[in-house]
């Protein structure tokens, strides 16, 4: 109808191409006006503390749809559906996310739901989903803590939190080694958000010292609002830790390395959660080089799948369609909610049906390789095939340097204050 609209047909002219389509007469466009509204629900965060990611989130999800659209939609049975989704404002509050959650399946009749942002939130819909049996996948929940509580509707496409910086120890630990030390030499410091996500990260960080015998000479939690470090960083220039881990989500990361910049902190290796949601290399420049950033996914790994093509043609035909993101990386957050949306139409297909029960039974058994990478979920519900990486930021870059296997540049070692 685009090329009608710029030929100048008349409108008679096209209200007879609209009525062919919606008789079958016209083949491949009316495919897509065929297609019947499929309706999804979640309670995101636009506003508050999370909103940032909350955003990155809900325009995943909307990419998702739009690219599942343009490729012929969800084909259940010898129907075809569209997805779209219901969202409400949770305000970055967990009460407030469950209420709408309880709103979206009795009042407007919502069957299966998106998850919302961040752990905490996650923790405070799944009892409400799980009460109505209705299927939950989510994309930015990564608590281990949602794991174990036998829920039966609640999946999460990303690799739960305890690995996001426990891979950090490990590269720490490497290159004690290769530089003729012990890793039990090593002094860690940790400071993280007092938030089911960032508890989990720490207890990872904390297992994986361990084992390693190194010590942990700071272990703290940052203010509740995130909007200052400085007194952890004094401590910090006292104990001089060879490593320092922050996870506290997108304004805990914007904190972290603006206050290190400002106070020229001198670590080796500094790892954080979130920077590329939080945009450091845009906000605060050189501060933020050679700073290690947890992933969940990055444009260079070797994913692919029909709808999405490999994960740099992600990134390349997002940004396109977003154009606040030309200048950025586009955020793990963002391409985990794709992959979220994507797991919902493999599993409308292979169900064959819009019964709930049939939809949960396919999810579960979901075994899908994506551009984000494998997704196939344990019995509790978390995705087991899928990898954290490290990226750090080399002169404004991101490049993946561990696991080894998946890395595509060399650790720059030790970080210096710029």
């Amino acid at each position: 109808m685009k090329s009608i609209a710029k030929s100048g047909k008349t409108r008679g002219l096209a209200s007879l191409l609209l009525a062919g389509a919606a008789t079958g007469m016209l083949a491949t466009g009316a495919a897509a006006a065929e297609c019947e509204p499929l309706t999804l629900g979640s309670a995101i965060s636009l506003t508050g503390k999370y909103a940032t990611n909350g955003v990155h989130a809900k325009n995943g999800y909307e990419f998702a749809i739009q690219k599942i659209k343009e490729n012929g939609g969800i084909q259940v049975g010898d129907k075809c559906y569209d997805f779209n989704v219901i969202y409400y404002d949770d305000e970055s509050k967990g009460d407030r996310g469950a209420t709408l959650a309880e709103r979206l399946i009795n009042q407007d009749g919502v069957q299966y739901m998106l998850g919302p942002y961040s752990s905490g939130l996650t923790k405070a819909i799944a009892p409400v989903t799980e009460k109505y049996q209705i299927p939950m996948v989510e994309a930015e929940g990564a608590s281990r803590s949602l794991f174990n509580k036998g829920y039966k509707y609640l999946f999460a496409v990303l690799s739960t939190s305890e690995q996001y910086l426990a891979s950090a120890i490990t590269l720490a630990a490497q290159v004690a080694e290769k530089n003729g030390k012990s890793p039990a030499d090593i002094k860690v410091a940790v400071a993280v958000e007092n938030d089911p996500f960032s508890l989990d990260i720490r207890a990872g960080v904390l297992d994986d010292a361990a084992k390693y015998d190194m010590k942990v000479v700071i272990d703290e939690k940052l203010p509740r609002d995130l909007s200052d470090m400085s007194a952890i960083l004094t401590k910090v220039k006292l104990v001089k830790p060879d490593v320092l881990i922050v996870s506290g989500h997108s304004k805990g990361a914007a904190t972290a390395v603006r206050q290190i910049g400002e106070q020229s902190i001198a670590v080796p290796m500094i790892a954080v959660t979130h920077c590329e949601a939080a945009d450091v290399t845009g906000n605060f420049g050189k501060a933020a080089n050679d700073i290690l950033c947890s992933t969940q996914w990055a444009e260079t790994l070797s994913y692919e799948d029909p709808i999405f093509g490999t994960a740099a043609n992600y990134e390349q035909e997002f940004k396109a369609a977003y154009p606040e993101y030309k200048n950025k990386k586009v955020p793990y957050q963002t391409a985990q909610a794709s992959a979220a949306v994507y797991v919902f139409k493999d599993a409308f297909e292979r169900a064959g049906s819009l019964d709930k029960e049939k939809v949960r039974d396919a999810i579960a058994a979901t075994d899908l390789m994506t551009f984000y990478g494998a997704i196939k979920f344990s019995e509790a519900g978390n995705n087991i095939a899928k990898p954290m990486v490290l990226r750090q930021i080399q002169n404004g870059d991101y490049n993946v340097v561990a696991p080894a296997e998946f890395a595509s540049h060399d650790l720059n070692w030790p970080r210096k204050p710029q």
